[in-house]
Order: C-alpha cells, then structure tokens, then sequence
C-alpha cells in the first residue's frame, strides 16, 4: 500500500470526554474524535467506570481514523487525569471503581502517608490507593492510562513516571520510596515504572479491530493531561511556562533542574530527556464565572466588563473550598472584597482576580528561584477570550503567546513522534505540531493601573494566614520593580 503520509495518534483521556487526534509532524489536524464520559458525584467522592474509557476510546479513534486508510499511523501516546487510579487484578481487570483526580476521600490515609514521610496532598493518587487496597483488597495500583494502554497492547504495561509521580514514585531517585511496605502496598502492587517517551508495545489484532488503530502501531509511555497540554504549547525550553486557565488555573513550565519547594505546592515532573517540569494547580479558576452567571454570554460580559479596570471589588475567585497554589490553605475560601456594583464589576472582579492569582503564582515561583525567562504561553478554554487574554497579560507585566491549538491530544501525538523517533528531541517534535496564533503584548499603564488592587490582595490573603509572609513580601518587590517607572 501507498502511503500518503505519516501522522501521530494522540490519547486525551479527560473528565467529561476522551479526545483523539491524528495529527502531521507539521500539525495538520487530519482526523479528530471525541466521546463522551460520564461520572458520579457525591460530596467529596469522584468516580468513573473504568469500562467507559474503552468504549469511548473506540468511539473517538473510529472517527478520529475515519478515510485514512491510506495514512501510516507512526505511533501513539495516552494522556489521563493526574492522580487518577484504580485496582486490577493480575490479568489487568479492574476490581474498583477509579477514584478521579479530585477524589478528596483518602484524608486519612493521606495524613499517614506525610507522617511515614512522604510529600503527598489530600487528592493525590497514593492516599487514594491506600483507600482502595482497604475497601476492594490487594491488587495492582493502575493509572488511567495504564489501563487503556493494556487493552490496546494486551499486556498491563510499567506505568510512566509522570502519572506515577501522585503515587508516591522518587523522580530524582527513579525508584519507589521505601515507606510504601510500611503503608502496605507490597511490591506487587505497584507497576514497574518507565520514562515516558518509552516504547511500551504495538496495537494487537484484537484492538485494531475494535478501535480502527491499524495492529502493530507503536505504543508509547505517555504523561499527565496537564503534561500533555505543556507539549502542546511548546513550552519545553528552559525558562518557559504554560499557563492553563480552564475551569481550574494551571501553570507548568520547564527548568534544566528541579524547583525546590519544602511546602509542597510546586512539585516536578520529569520530561523525556531527563530535563524537569515544575509546576502547581491553583482552585481558582474559570469556573466562578459560570458558578456566578449561569447562562452568561461570555463575550458581552467580557465587552462590558472593559468600564470596569480596576474593579470596584477585589476577589480571590476560588472555585471550590481550599487552596494548593499559590499557597497551600486548606481552609481558604472564595472572597469578595468590596461591592460590586453590577454584574459587569463583579464579571471583570472576578476576571482580575483570576489575573492576580495568576501573577501571584508566578511571584511564588520567582520567590522560589524558578527560571522564568523564557516564553509565556496562555492555553486552556478561558484563552478564547481577547478581552482576558488581554487583561491578563496587563496584570502580569509580560507578553504571552496564544497558541493555535493546545489539546492535551496533541501533546500525545508530539510525544508519540518523539517516542518512535522521529525527532531527535521532544521540544523539536512540539515546536513543529504547535502552531503559534497570537502574541499579547502588556501594556505598563494598565500593569500600574491594577496595582493597588493586586497589593490589596496580597495584604489581606497574608492577614487572613493563607499566604507566608516571606512570599507576599516577594510579590510587593517584584510588583514595585514592575510599575516603577508607570
């Protein structure tokens, strides 16, 4: 058979839906699918049906693949929610449900994990695996991915490193801690561990048939959707960050070492070439605003949010209760200081706050010696949005860069093209997929006008014993240095 061209497959196994792209080296989109997810709620407790992920998966690659019969599929990665785990048994059949990435049952077991020594939150996935081995008994720990990767190869594979990482696994060390027997996972329940960009095996038969994934396609270890959406953006360089702004804020970025944190806020993935990807997941986000105006048409708020700068009130819009960074606070809750006085000041209040959570997460960073001299890249939903994307690079002091497309999915594909090598370097693999739609540039009079509002912030986040005094007193410099000369 002729081929036409070569592509890269590219798994997003998300909350609501699994993505798949086939995408080009030069990121040609050339077939997208997606299926729905669903889950169960119930106060601090997020489930899935593992079986879903399949079913979905199936649906999604079909139409993803759908007249590319003359397309050569070059190899494939998989992507899921970080800290998301379940149990298999040894034949890699699920014997719970998956415990999601926000999953907040594990309390418990993960006061003991950080009291045997290890660094981990309340979410992670090793407080939940310990939860799970109590109620369902032993069995193998499996990540998201692990999982669909074993139905696509027939054979439960090592887990990568970068979803391993919420379970406990040493990045520095490449090896499992040992207080993990004392805890009571054994060493058969936890996977072999790989880095991602590993080969771990081909499509079999059985799957290409029920997923249209032409048997004998390359299977690589993958990372995180958080990771993947990095890729995506291109910020792999030293100095770098990816700032996702979704329904949650999300900034990861890239350094030649690790960024040291003894609070545990920022914590490191590790990249392919054995590089670092610091980084942190705040609670604020744009879900407030859908939270406070259900049904809202976005952009005429955003229109008529634009009378309003600075904000008669300021906010902390913290999606849900607790905070993990810029400051971990697990007692912090949503605040509105002030009073708005219409819908559009509290729109463009809780828009600003946003953008100083943002700024105050980047002067954490700063505060901690992170490299933070190369490109800005703003992705996720809420980049849809000029007026923000705007007002944002404002607050910040800085340029950012808008990508064309920032799917977790073609981080997939890039890593996918890095693993089967194809490029010699991964960032080379995601610079030739990521297609750069706009730059931001900040504008100093409006960085100075945001100013009073953003030290207030600071002030009251540290009165209320959220945020370490050492760490606003940071924010205040570099905040004076940045509106110094405005």
């Amino acid at each position: 058979m002729t081929h036409e061209q070569d592509a890269w497959l590219g798994i997003d196994l998300g909350t609501q839906s699994v993505r798949v792209l086939l995408v080009t080296g030069d990121g040609t989109v050339l077939g997208s699918g997606s299926a729905p997810l669903a889950g169960r709620r119930d106060g601090v407790r997020h489930e899935q049906d593992p079986a879903e992920w399949w079913d979905a998966l199936c649906a999604a690659s079909r139409a993803a693949l759908q007249g590319r019969s003359k397309t050569r599929v070059g190899g494939l990665a998989v992507c899921g929610t970080s800290g998301t785990v379940l149990l298999t048994d040894g034949a890699g059949r699920p014997m719970s449900p998956a415990l999601m990435y926000d999953d907040g049952r594990a309390a418990a077991e993960a006061a003991r994990a950080r009291s045997a020594g290890l660094g981990v939150q309340n979410t992670w996935a090793l407080p939940k695996a310990l939860w799970l081995t109590e109620a369902y008994g032993h069995g193998r720990v499996t990540h998201q991915p692990d999982l669909v990767v074993s139905l696509l190869t027939g054979a439960l594979p090592p887990a990568d490193s970068s979803h391993a990482l919420k379970t406990g696994y040493d990045l520095e060390r490449d090896a499992w801690p040992s207080p993990l027997a004392r805890l009571g996972l054994s060493d058969t329940a936890i996977p072999d561990v790989v880095r991602p960009g590993t080969r771990l095996g081909e499509v079999t038969p059985t799957a290409a048939e029920a997923t249209g994934i032409p048997a004998g396609t390359p299977v690589i270890a993958g990372m995180t959707d958080g990771c993947a959406a990095q890729i995506a953006s291109a910020a792999l360089r030293p100095g770098s960050w990816n700032s996702v702004l979704g329904t949650t804020l999300v900034l990861k970025g890239a350094s030649p070492t690790p960024v040291r944190d003894p609070t545990g806020v920022v914590y490191n993935h590790r990249a392919p070439d054995g590089s670092w990807l610091p980084g942190g997941a705040s609670s604020v986000g744009a879900g407030v605003l859908t939270a406070a105006f259900p049904g809202a048409d976005p952009s005429a708020m955003d229109k008529a949010a634009a009378a309003y700068e600075p904000s008669g009130a300021i906010t902390y819009p913290l999606v849900s209760p607790g905070e993990r960074f810029p400051f971990l606070a697990p007692d912090a809750f949503a605040l509105v200081l002030g009073e708005p006085e219409s819908d559009a000041d509290l729109w463009a209040a809780l828009l600003q706050g946003v953008a100083f959570t943002e700024r105050l997460c980047l002067d954490y960073l700063h505060h901690l010696g992170a490299p933070l001299d190369g490109p800005l890249a703003f992705t996720g939903g809420a980049a849809r949005s000029p007026y923000w994307n705007q007002l944002r690079a404002d607050v910040l002091g800085r340029p950012a860069r808008v990508p064309e497309l920032t799917e977790p999915a073609l981080g997939m594909a890039a890593l996918a093209a890095y693993g089967a090598g194809a490029v010699p370097r991964l960032a080379e693999a995601a610079e030739g997929m990521a297609g750069i739609g706009t730059t931001v540039e900040p504008r100093p009079d409006r960085t100075a006008r945001f100013a009073e509002s953003y030290a207030r912030l600071i002030d009251e986040l540290t009165t209320r014993g959220w945020l370490p005094p050492p760490v606003a007193a940071h924010a205040h410099a570099r905040l004076d240095v940045d509106t110094a000369d405005s």
